[in-house]
């Protein structure tokens, strides 16, 4: 057996950019004493009631609890990154993103096999299940999108992004375990305005962004059209097809419209476009693992059987070997309407969203010039509809409330194929003499459709206690049905009527057809104590408990010893997570300094995971739930104002994820032996935890001028 590394965790290709942009409506306005005087990763934003400058200097403003605040009152760790650092940084996808906030992972070995995980929780990494709901929500202006493949689309236009760490839900649509992110898009402006920049970089990297906002029909209406296109050369080469691979072809369109037509009724209308487009994912070689199988069994021996040597063993040399199509092209889209409604003791807010994404691959999944597994594919089609209705408090009031009523509907259909080829039998029968043409073509062919609906209650409320004292508490009722089937077929190989080569054959891949429901309601919450121990200390202690709903296995099950579906295998149970967090943010230095400290201790029962069947059928892996999975950890954060135009920024992350039970998990490679079996990995550490995590970068811009344009010259410097 083999191992080797995805090409696509290469880093984005080095940049280095020289911009200057202008308003087309004139001269930059001056600060008013309402905004927050802030740089680096944060961003400009007006507070609403207006403060005087020397309140508000230094401080970040923040929508994460569906008002506005700072970010240094929120009694949750959050990350605020706003458009300047976005676009400074070269910061383009989510998982870009990731290196500002290191607690946060997107891992990916191709877009829709993308999980996205906060503190180590968030979904079991693996091949994708459409049956599972994600542990980290992402939001793009107030609208929930279920494939963790937006994390791999370009921003278009992002005013902030705000990083909620830990369970989400008294406040947002959907129920979340691990956190959300929360985007949010420019909105329309009714003075004119028009901005663009183009950035380079090596492998021939070009990326060019463009916005066009301005009145429509006087002071009622103005709109917005954004776009940004982006190319780069794959970034390894392969000799075997004479080209290179994992390059980006992308491009994203959005659209928004404001209409005010009174003080009170204030409607925002978003319509979006994505497409990407790229060769991709392939992998390199790195290593050989050793195995407890018998030498003539490993890699070593069966590459020589057959002639092969891998390309290359040193992956910085960039050479990859697929000798099949590949491609990892999707497609997303929707529309949504965002009206709120001022009622002048509460403000009504309705969201509702549309939303499609289409997934068309190809892999060659052996990722050598072998023909062992000549393609394997799982091209799947989307649709998402989504309502929410929020009615929120106003005014300096005692205590601040919020109620809410969600339902969200979703069908995933998905039609992939599998194909062997002729160095099928040999490389996964070793030393059993079987002949080659048993598997040459042999296909499975899987056809699912999955339907969910969620609807969900929620609120939360702020009580001030004192002026130095506020507890916040929240609860969410959900409830939740799906409705799935799945049906896998096989065609083509040797024609024999053999048993024995016929069940090995079947060992590979069977027949099989079932149906599965799941309905499951839960009971979540919060509670929040926040104390201001100085104007710029705060402290905050937070429990919170979130459930994640059952799921339905959607890419196959274990069989039993007849060959039939194990039913039992086919429903997953909820997902339960409690949270207990301390913090302390604090501002120091007339506020140049902010520095904020979190500690957490989470536990997940029912723990959603891949784990291995070793019942008498046809071994393979599927999800299930393990008993317990505990993680905690420190973060702290850290960043200053400009000082003689120098601004930085500094985050590190200790975390410490681990199966507290965990007896039927998959074995180590080197654990393999001639009959797998599962592995008891109880006390073991998580897949895709960094134990620590760590940013830090510096800034320095300087306001000039060329000709008639005002813009700044500006130089930065970061590492991860």
């Amino acid at each position: 057996m083999s191992v080797f590394t995805n090409g696509t965790s290469y880093g984005a290709a080095s940049i280095l950019v020289l911009a200057v942009a202008a308003a087309a409506a004139g001269p930059a306005r001056a600060q008013s004493a309402g905004e927050t005087a802030v740089a680096g990763v944060f961003e400009v934003a007006q507070l609403s009631p207006p403060q005087t400058a020397s309140d508000v200097i230094g401080q970040i403003v923040v929508t994460a609890r569906r008002r506005t605040e700072t970010v240094q009152d929120v009694p949750i760790a959050v990350t605020v990154v706003g458009a300047e650092a976005l676009e400074r940084q070269q910061i383009n996808t989510i998982q870009q993103l990731t290196t500002l906030t290191p607690s946060a992972q997107v891992l990916s070995t191709n877009p829709r096999n993308t999980a996205i995980t906060i503190r180590g929780l968030g979904a079991s990494y693996g091949l994708a299940n459409d049956g599972l709901e994600q542990g980290v929500g992402v939001y793009v202006d107030q609208v929930y999108n279920s494939r963790p493949s937006s994390a791999t689309f370009d921003f278009v236009d992002i005013e902030r992004v705000e990083v909620l760490r830990g369970p989400q839900g008294t406040l947002f649509g959907k129920n979340t375990t691990a956190g959300a992110l929360n985007i949010t898009t420019r909105d329309p402006t009714f003075d004119p305005e028009v901005q663009s920049d183009i950035s380079v970089g090596n492998f021939n990297f070009l990326q060019a962004r463009a916005s066009l906002s301005g009145p429509l029909a006087g002071d009622k209406l103005a709109g917005r059209l954004s776009v940004v296109g982006t190319r780069r050369d794959g970034l390894v080469r392969n000799p075997i097809v004479g080209r290179d691979q994992l390059d980006t072809k992308s491009i994203a369109i959005r659209g928004s419209l404001l209409y005010k037509p009174t003080d009170r009724l204030t409607a925002r209308f978003y319509i979006d476009f994505s497409r990407q487009e790229p060769e991709c994912c392939t992998q390199l070689f790195v290593a050989a693992a050793p195995t407890l199988k018998p030498l003539n069994q490993q890699f070593a021996a069966l590459a020589a059987g057959r002639g092969y040597a891998p390309v290359s063993t040193d992956p910085y040399r960039r050479l990859a070997e697929t000798d099949g199509k590949i491609k990892a092209h999707q497609t997303s889209q929707g529309v949504s309407a965002l009206i709120n409604y001022d009622f002048g003791f509460a403000t009504l807010t309705s969201i509702t969203a549309a939303r499609e994404w289409a997934w068309q691959p190809a892999n060659d999944r052996d990722y050598t010039p072998l023909d062992i597994v000549r393609q394997s594919a799982n091209p799947s089609q989307q649709y998402q509809y989504s309502q929410e209705l929020r009615l929120a408090s106003k005014g300096d009031k005692a205590i601040d409330w919020l109620v809410g009523l969600y339902g969200f509907e979703q069908n995933v259909k998905t039609t992939g194929v599998t194909e062997y080829g002729r160095d099928a039998s040999y490389w996964l029968f070793p030393a059993a003499g079987v002949t080659d043409a048993l598997l040459n073509g042999y296909k499975a062919f899987n056809t699912s459709s999955i339907d969910t609906k969620s609807y969900a209650a929620f609120g939360q409320l702020t009580w001030t206690v004192t002026d130095r004292l506020k507890v916040t508490p929240g609860l969410r009722y959900t409830h939740e049905k799906k409705d799935a089937y799945y049906n896998a077929t096989t065609a083509g190989g040797l024609v024999t009527s053999d048993a024995a080569l016929i069940n090995r054959r079947l060992g590979i891949a069977r027949p099989q057809f079932y149906a599965a429901k799941v309905s499951d309601g839960s009971l979540a919450g919060q509670l929040a104590l926040a104390y201001a121990v100085t104007p710029d200390v705060n402290a905050y202690a937070t429990y919170a408990r979130g459930e994640k709903s059952g799921g339905i296995n959607m890419a196959g099950i274990p069989t039993d010893a007849a060959g039939n579906p194990a039913l039992v295998s086919a429903v997953v149970r909820p997902e339960k997570a409690t949270t207990y967090e301390v913090g302390l943010k604090t501002q120091w230095f007339e506020r140049r300094l902010t520095a904020n400290l979190a500690a957490y201790y989470t536990t997940v029962r029912d723990f959603q995971a891949n784990v291995v069947d070793s019942g008498p059928g046809a071994l393979r892996g599927y999800l299930a739930n393990i008993e317990k999975v505990t993680v905690k950890g420190v973060e702290l954060d850290l960043s200053t104002r400009p000082i003689m135009g120098v601004t930085t920024y500094g985050a590190v992350s200790w975390t410490d994820g681990e199966y507290a039970s965990f007896a039927n998990g998959p074995c180590p490679i080197e654990r393999i032996g001639t009959s797998t079996v599962a592995c008891d990995l109880s006390g073991r550490e998580l897949p895709g935890v960094s134990r620590w995590a760590a940013s830090a970068g510096a800034e320095y811009r300087h306001d000039a001028s060329i000709a008639s344009l005002d813009g700044q010259v500006y130089a930065s410097i970061d590492a991860a």
